[in-house]
């Protein structure tokens, strides 16, 4: 997976998987915010959501609980991004 190369596809979907505090202290623009307590809840809407799908957290963590929950719901071309900051920065380098 070459993450800086799924950022650069305008088909991104990015999902901010904090709780909305965090998110409202700051986030990508056009990131959903989807907290990782709720994503059971939002499974139908990450199947429609345009692929591929990046989730993010603080530290990575969150994320990659989010992206392994969705795969074993069938949900495929999603990925780990890591933190806000990780992504912050390969979002720039495409840009």
């Amino acid at each position: 997976m070459d993450l800086k190369k799924i950022l650069a596809q305008e088909s991104t979907t990015l999902v901010d998987v904090r709780e909305p505090f965090e998110y409202a202290m700051g986030h990508i623009d056009g990131a959903i915010n989807i907290p990782l307590s709720t994503i059971f809840q939002h499974v139908d809407e990450f199947r429609r959501m345009s692929k591929p799908i990046v989730v993010y957290c603080r530290s990575g963590n969150r994320s990659a609980q989010a992206e392994a929950f969705l795969r074993t719901q069938g949900i495929d071309h999603v990925y780990n991004g890591g933190s806000l900051e990780e992504v912050e920065y390969l979002k720039a380098q495409v840009a």
